[in-house]
């Protein structure tokens, strides 16, 4: 069965707000849900009426007069159609009457009007004042109450849970993978995505549990009087299980999970923020700890935060301080010829020591310094390799945020020409990642630095997407297998039969080989034996600083270290 987003209709005002209005109003109002069945009603409803009145009739029960050839009308209001004007059959004699139908949350609202003022306003005036609430507290979108009736209703909840010493849990739902989906299907499908998931949160949902959009794709649930954490835990297992299946779009399935981060107040905190702030660490820590789960905030986490925020004012400053430096990699081409190197960013804090590239570099990418860093590695990387004898070459990797920025050819055009380096001693390796978005631009981008001689390297292949559409459509020189696939190399089969794959795949389109985390010497010995074309590994040689990696050269290659003396003084 196709699955259908639910409507972008306006939803009704916060629970308390709607009640007083409905005991209140001297008009008949009424909300029914998307079955139809009554949800809400004014009290004027109830008396002029000559038949009971219940929550949960149906739409056709209370109103038994109404043509059922407006059927299909209501359907279309409640699918998201504009609101329109109904006459109600009546008995002879009686005054003429009708009614408004219009989207209301999760269903419909009807409001009988007569040719009348009542208080001092009409009902049409009075239809438009309830949209108008609707409007200002709910998601036109997803048709859930938005961040200003989340922020008053979770205040409520807490003053509550405080007086009465009962726990309120707030869930922060976000979904996984929803940037790419924007990106590679556009922003219709994107939006169709997030009412499709609104309505699986509401379908998750239980007395007592209230769901909020409160920015793009970030959604929340408030949950009181009831026992924490089993509650909170169960919900979040359903939703977690609830984004499991794919979303079907226009016949095409897209696939998004949801990290969930939960908090509890009073235990986490007492105020609205410092109870979103517990909720959102938790998050962030469910989204680091591979997505698609939940987790309950705890102090560590919050250390941890502290922590990641202390480097992040560190590494600003990190560059300037002298304190990033590079360490460079043997290339080895079989048997043992070394042919180049990789260049490895690392960071030497003066605190804490070296800090992984896997910890900062994200940092960096989200604050926007890549762009900075980047021209940095590659200049340092030129600088280091014009040193060598001019046969080897130096590789340098390319993060998704810097080969997205925009000015990444005229750098390394710049770049090249003040160092004085020939283009094709330069290898650039990018990931698939890179490759995901804004696809025409990055045919673009790697046909002009192959224009300049550039070499291009497609690194970590086989462990992401693998489309062979991008070894058909992009310049690529070089493949290089990932370790994943090298580790068990020697004893599993389904290994070998992958890598012999690659390398005749690669070897048939004209793209040269490297298999990277080599290290043993089975390991070396069966690729050398299937025509891998360069290996990397510690077997073969670790990182080594700069003046190491010169006294490396001066040992392994030096004729050419001689030659260079007398040809370049750089030696």
């Amino acid at each position: 069965m196709r699955e259908v987003p639910s409507p972008p209709y306006a939803s009704s005002v916060s629970e308390a707000r709607l009640v007083d209005f409905l005991a209140n109003t001297t008009d008949i109002v009424s909300f029914y849900d998307q079955d139809f069945r009554l949800t809400h009603c004014s009290t004027k409803l109830k008396s002029s009426h000559d038949r009971a009145v219940v929550e949960g009739a149906t739409l056709w029960e209370i109103y038994q007069n109404v043509d059922t050839r407006l059927i299909d009308k209501f359907d279309q209001v409640l699918h998201g159609g504009a609101p329109i004007h109904v006459d109600l059959q009546r008995s002879l004699g009686a005054a003429p009457r009708s009614a408004v139908v219009f989207g209301a949350a999760n269903g419909i609202g009807i409001v009988e009007s007569r040719k009348t003022v009542q208080g001092g306003r009409t009902l049409a005036e009075e239809q438009e004042h309830i949209m108008l609430l609707h409007q200002a507290t709910h998601d036109a979108l997803t048709g859930l109450q938005n961040r200003r009736g989340f922020s008053e209703r979770l205040q409520q909840a807490l003053s509550a849970a405080d007086g009465l010493k009962e726990t309120t849990a707030l869930l922060q739902i976000d979904l996984d993978e929803f940037k790419a989906v924007n990106d590679t299907l556009g922003h219709g499908t994107g939006d169709m995505l997030l009412q499709l998931a609104a309505g699986r949160i509401r379908d998750a949902l239980q007395d007592g549990e209230f769901a909020y959009r409160l920015a793009g794709d970030e959604f929340a649930v408030i949950l009181s009087g009831k026992p924490q954490p089993a509650e909170a835990e169960r919900l979040a297992g359903s939703l977690i299980g609830a984004f499991k299946a794919p979303f079907v779009i226009n016949d095409i399935p897209v696939f998004v999970g949801a990290s969930i981060g939960i908090a509890f107040g009073p235990e986490h905190a007492t105020e609205t923020e410092q109870l979103m702030k517990a909720a959102d660490i938790a998050l962030y820590a469910a989204k680091k700890e591979g997505r698609g789960c939940a987790r309950i905030f705890n102090r560590s986490m919050l250390l941890l935060l502290e922590q990641r925020e202390n480097l992040r004012r560190s590494l600003r400053m990190a560059l300037e301080r002298g304190e990033l430096f590079l360490e460079y990699q043997p290339l080895v081409r079989p048997p043992s010829s070394v042919v180049g190197f990789e260049a490895l960013l690392r960071w030497r804090h003066p605190e804490v020591g070296i800090i992984p590239p896997n910890v900062f570099i994200p940092i960096a990418e989200a604050d926007g310094l890549m762009d900075e860093i980047g021209r940095w590695v590659i200049e340092e990387a030129c600088r280091q390799a014009i040193r060598w004898p001019s046969s080897l070459t130096v590789a340098v990797n390319l993060s998704p945020a810097q080969f997205l920025s925009g000015s990444l050819t005229d750098t390394v055009a710049q770049i090249i020409d003040a160092v004085g380096i020939r283009a094709d001693r330069l290898e650039l390796e990018i990931t698939e990642t890179v490759l995901l978005e804004q696809t025409i631009d990055n045919i673009d981008i790697l046909n002009t630095l192959n224009v300049l001689g550039i070499r291009i390297s497609l690194d970590d292949f086989g462990t992401y997407y693998s489309s062979l559409s991008y070894l058909k459509n992009f310049p690529f020189d070089t493949l290089k297998i990932d370790q994943y696939f090298i580790r068990d190399l020697e004893t599993c089969q389904k290994s070998q039969t992958i890598v012999r794959s690659i390398i005749g795949l690669a070897h048939g389109l004209g793209i040269s080989v490297t298999a990277e985390g080599v290290e043993t010497p089975g390991q070396a010995r069966w690729l050398i034996q299937e025509q891998c074309d360069y290996l990397q590994g510690h077997f073969l040689g670790r990182p080594l600083g700069g003046d190491a990696t010169q006294d490396f050269i001066r040992r392994s290659h030096p004729e050419e270290v001689r030659s260079g003396k007398e040809e370049n003084r750089a030696f």
